[in-house]
């Protein structure tokens, strides 16, 4: 399954830790401030300190308990 830049679709690597082109990268953070995320996150990664958070798994998600906020 191929990756898709998560602001401008185009193709990316199925291996690459961050859903963003260099492009669209670049454009958000600014160089210095891109290349560093890229960095951390493929360290973490090789750590397997990042959960892959795959939302076509047909597992339902954790239930929460109960998750009524109150204000008074």
């Amino acid at each position: 399954m191929a990756k898709k830049c998560i602001y401008c679709k185009a193709d990316i690597h199925d291996d690459r830790v961050l859903d963003v082109c260099n492009r669209c990268g670049v454009g958000v953070w600014g160089e210095k401030m891109f290349n560093a995320i890229l960095r951390n996150m493929g360290e973490a990664n090789d750590k397997g300190d990042l959960c892959n958070s795959n939302i076509s798994s047909n597992e339902p998600p954790a239930k929460l308990g109960n998750s009524r906020i109150s204000f008074m």
